[in-house]
């Protein structure tokens, strides 16, 4: 028997009714319950040798309450069907939304509908919004979905649900179900536009007088040109004769991409380890590491001779291939599942760690790296990584206000 409860939340009710089940030797089968704003949806799912008995009792007891009840028999087949699938890896929905979330809401149950697909859980990620006021975290509003069908055509819906998300200006990822999901345990991000806000080569450029060759040679790259380190070693030779002091202003210069404090600090209370794989500066990152306690920094590193940069690069260059090899090379030091594993970056030299990873996070990335990860962030900072791992508003503060 099925019986579905709802009406205002009183204490009491699931004692009441775990009584009965006692009383009448029910076993509870499933059981899932809900409240939103004192308002409570109960269902429970029960057998019992004497069930009109109990569908009784459970009648007299609500209607003391005055709490809505409907109660239906199920079929034993139908139960043993379901029961065979109900934790065969789901799929995980993450929605992130700002402003009124109906929009959003009403395009993806569309999408899941056309699909076959049915909703069975919503779980909230942000906290309540605030009316008046606020700030842009209280304006956030993000659910977990708990997805079940036909799941053979995901990765189908899943691009689909990318376009989506991309075309309506909201963020959403599509995963498995595992014990990986729950469980992850090093983060690796790329350093340039998407840890920082900078391109450190860039700026440097600039300073010595030498930004429009350098822009020059990285359009060449994008154009395929040139490959990434032809690339990089002729627009470090532009910096020759530069004082090593410049690339100490610019590291003390640069700013973080919004979110990342809070993500990293986060992350470092849950025991997450985090790297960082740059085809930027050795000097910035490791400068970034003492800020934010990173565990590794794999960059490039240019030659220094009596304080002045010779424009020649020392040791091999972290290349595409090089931090998807950093992401596998770590992950086995620190006894880590590649399924364990998330990489976030924004350009095309990402995407060989980006797909690697048990979660690849594209960060308001070109349009190239957005079509090929899976999974993107590109109307929200850094942080909402925290909400695609599974946590929520109150996990995040807990970890933010702990000594």
């Amino acid at each position: 028997m099925l019986v579905s409860i709802s009406g205002q939340d009183k204490p009491g009710l699931m004692s009441a009714l775990m009584s009965l089940c006692v009383e009448f030797s029910a076993q509870i089968l499933d059981m899932g319950q809900a409240v939103i704003h004192d308002e409570l949806a109960l269902g429970l799912l029960l057998s019992s040798s004497d069930i009109d008995a109990l569908r009784t009792a459970i009648e007299a007891r609500c209607g003391e309450e005055g709490s809505a009840l409907r109660m239906q028999t199920v079929d034993p087949d139908d139960y043993g069907a379901w029961a065979k699938t109900i934790f065969t890896s789901p799929l995980i929905l993450t929605l992130l939304t700002s402003g009124s979330a109906a929009q959003p809401l009403h395009a993806v149950s569309e999408l899941t509908h056309a699909w076959q697909m049915n909703i069975d859980t919503v779980r909230r990620l942000t906290k309540p919004k605030t009316l008046v006021g606020g700030d842009n975290i209280s304006d956030r509003f993000g659910v977990e979905m708990r997805l079940s069908g036909d799941l053979a055509n995901s990765n189908e819906f899943q691009a689909e649900l990318l376009k989506l998300a991309d075309h309506s200006g909201f963020d959403v990822s599509l995963q498995r179900d595992s014990v990986f999901r729950r469980n992850r345990r090093l983060v690796a991000f790329d350093m340039d536009s998407t840890l920082i806000a900078e391109e450190v080569m860039d700026e440097l450029a600039k300073r010595h007088g030498v930004g429009r060759e350098v822009v020059a040679i990285t359009d060449a790259a994008m154009a395929g040109e040139l490959d990434f380190q032809e690339s990089f070693r002729r627009r470090a030779a532009l910096l020759a004769g530069m004082p090593v002091e410049t690339l100490h202003e610019v590291a003390q210069s640069v700013a973080l991409n919004t979110g990342a404090h809070r993500l990293i600090k986060a992350l470092k209370h849950f025991g997450y380890t985090i790297a960082v794989f740059s085809g930027g500066f050795q000097y910035v990152g490791e400068y970034l590491q003492q800020q934010l306690e990173i565990d590794y920094v794999y960059a490039n590193q240019l030659e220094v001779v009596n304080g002045l940069m010779t424009g020649k690069v020392l040791g091999d260059i972290v290349d595409a291939q090089r931090k998807a090899d950093l992401l596998r090379k770590i992950a086995v030091k620190e006894g880590i599942s590649l399924a364990q594993t998330i990489a976030v970056g924004d350009g095309a030299n990402d995407l060989p760690m980006l797909q690697q990873a048990g979660l690849g996070v594209a960060f308001h990335a070109k349009t190239i790296v957005r079509e090929s990860a899976k999974h993107s962030i590109s109307n929200f900072g850094l942080d909402a990584i925290l909400y695609l791992i599974g946590f929520s508003d109150l996990d995040i503060e807990q970890a933010l206000t702990s000594r």
